[in-house]
């Protein structure tokens, strides 16, 4: 199972409509342009596109697979006691004391450098359930990290 964001789902759903209704047409315009260029074994044009039309197929059918299984997840847990994909989560590192927020994400949302984290990372893992005031401990290259749960947003 993937979690999206709504703005990714959205984000698939207008790069597969650009697929189906664009990319398709440009693809069947060049395969015919250039299966007229003659013998289709040496027609170096032809294959290119036949290439492009199957990356394009497979991303779709990928999209298609992904959309079609996946939980669009709210970014909205005020009401939530426990942490859940897409929640914000405050916690205070143990070893600093410093504050860091993270957003609990599906692996298609993630971008460290804006603080979303995916839930299959082992802080997001360690995270999904917790409660405010909850400690978590994560391995890392440096050692065990310590974090408490400061909110739940």
């Amino acid at each position: 199972m993937e979690f999206l964001s709504p703005e990714r789902q959205k984000e698939l759903e207008k790069e597969l409509d650009y697929l189906v209704k664009v990319k398709r047409k440009e693809i069947s315009q060049s395969l015919s342009e250039s299966s007229s260029f003659g013998d289709l074994s040496e027609n170096a044009e032809y294959h290119e596109a036949k290439e492009e039309q199957l990356r394009n197929e497979q991303r779709i059918t990928g999209i298609v697979d992904l959309l079609s299984h996946a939980v669009v997840v709210s970014d909205s847990c005020k009401k939530r006691s426990n942490v859940e994909v897409g929640c914000f989560v405050l916690l205070k590192r143990f070893q600093n004391n410093l504050e860091e927020k993270y957003q609990i994400v599906g692996s298609g949302d993630v971008d460290p450098f804006a603080g979303k984290i995916s839930y299959e990372s082992p802080l997001g893992s360690a995270l999904l359930g917790k409660k405010k005031g909850h400690t978590v401990g994560v391995l890392t290259p440096k050692g065990e990290m310590r974090y408490t749960v400061i909110d739940i947003m």
